[in-house]
């Protein structure tokens, strides 16, 4: 173990002890951190997991109502109705703070689907490939925020990680090695004095 070697007096020793006490202090609360990260992003996870299944067992039924849609209109008139379909409307990145992590909320206004076509035009497969699409763009909404979220999590608790390793491998020990040298030299100047002083008294 590496002593890191301050001049041995009681002073220094009081400010090593009060040193060694802040990095611990500052490891607990790290690993506190730590945790309740892993904790959140784990669910973050979880959720997101079952979200991109519902999401792929929904473009299967929407690319199989859109298939039967091509063949019993016309690929052609799909194409023109889909374009009279209304665009997207705009949306907020709004963020909420996790132990100091900023992870967005995607903020967008719940709006009625509306079409310039009537629904006599279509038929019943291409209504709910319209229905469907438009539920998967919402999913893909929420799995994007989920998965941006988990990213900037990962990404704290990588730091977070390297920080209470600093304290736990190289500052904790180098304090508690300072001290036990302190209070090693202060001892021997203690019995060297005793000892000076008995020889003193004795003559």
């Amino acid at each position: 173990m590496v002593v890191y070697k301050m001049t041995p007096t009681k002073a220094n020793l009081i400010k090593a002890k009060g040193s060694l006490g802040f990095a611990k202090k500052g490891y607990e609360l790290l690993d506190r951190k730590r945790t309740v990260l892993i904790r959140e992003m784990m669910s973050l996870i979880d959720r997101a997991s079952e979200l991109q299944e519902r999401i792929d067992i929904e473009f299967k039924q929407a690319y199989e109502a859109l298939k039967l849609a091509n063949i019993t209109i016309g690929s052609e008139y799909v194409s023109e109705l889909a374009s009279s379909i209304a665009k997207e409307e705009s949306f907020d990145i709004l963020f909420k703070s996790v132990m100091g992590v900023e992870v967005p909320i995607i903020k967008r206004e719940d709006t009625i689907l509306t079409t310039e076509y009537g629904f006599f035009r279509t038929n019943p497969a291409f209504d709910k490939a319209v229905l469907k699409f438009t539920d998967i763009k919402n999913l893909i909404y929420e799995l994007a925020e989920l998965e941006n979220s988990v990213y900037k999590l990962a990404m704290e608790i990588k730091k977070t990680q390297k920080r209470a390793n600093a304290l736990d491998k190289i500052q904790i020990p180098k304090y508690t090695s300072t001290i036990k040298y302190i209070e090693e030299v202060l001892e021997e100047k203690e019995r060297e004095d005793f000892f000076r002083l008995k020889r003193v008294k004795g003559k």
